[in-house]
């Protein structure tokens, strides 16, 4: 036969009714406090379990979350690598407390640090939804909902919506015309022009017919 776990009376009563513990969490102004609280329900949800108490374990699995949302809550206000902006400090060299130092000395663990402030960033109106259904959820399937998706990485030109070759092409041809009109911007046109032989000037004039006929192709459509 299982023997229950060692757990005193007071804990076994924790809370007295549920919406006691409810605004004592939401009053709550410190992550060991909340710490006491998240491991007195774990106590509690073990002794539930082992009684096959289903109410019981319902209520100790809300507090846990609760008790866990407000830690996180609470070290959201500390920025993560620099000092508390409520003044709070550290012993000794004075410097300002990090959130990490924060969770350390309330006994939270680094994974138990990141999953509260996870379940912290979860909004209250689905927070609340989930944690006071039939089967409230686990600690770690709430902060999974916190975990920040990453942006889509944005590409390296912007393709308005063209196909990638389509995008190539059209790259290509304007980057043609930008070199040719460059290409003529430094030369001496009207220079060269005096020195060419009557079959150069021939030649020349046929291509700059061809090319106002492209152009006026172009010009019609833009």
């Amino acid at each position: 036969m299982n023997m229950l776990p060692a757990i005193s009376p007071a804990q076994a009563r924790l809370p007295r009714t549920y919406e006691a513990a409810r605004t004592a969490l939401a009053e709550c102004q410190s992550v060991d406090e909340c710490k006491d609280w998240s491991d007195k329900a774990a106590a509690l949800a073990s002794y539930a379990k082992q009684a096959e108490d289903e109410t019981l374990m319902r209520m100790a699995a809300r507090i846990k979350a609760r008790a866990t949302r407000r830690a996180g809550e609470l070290l959201r206000q500390i920025e993560p690598g620099q000092g508390a902006r409520d003044g709070k400090r550290g012993e000794g060299d004075h410097t300002p407390l990090r959130r990490a130092d924060a969770a350390r000395e309330a006994g939270l663990s680094k994974h138990q640090q990141v999953q509260a402030t996870r379940i912290a960033s979860i909004p209250e109106p689905e927070f609340e939804r989930q944690v006071e259904s039939p089967k409230p959820p686990t600690l770690t399937q709430l902060a999974q909902q916190g975990i920040q998706p990453k942006p889509a990485p944005k590409p390296v030109m912007d393709l308005n919506g063209r196909d990638p070759r389509d995008f190539n092409r059209a790259l290509h041809f304007v980057g043609d015309f930008e070199g040719y009109a460059k290409d003529l911007d430094g030369k001496d046109v009207v220079g060269v022009c005096t020195i060419l032989t009557p079959s150069e000037r021939e030649r020349l004039r046929d291509a700059i017919n061809r090319i106002d006929a492209i152009h006026d192709q172009i010009m019609t459509r833009i």
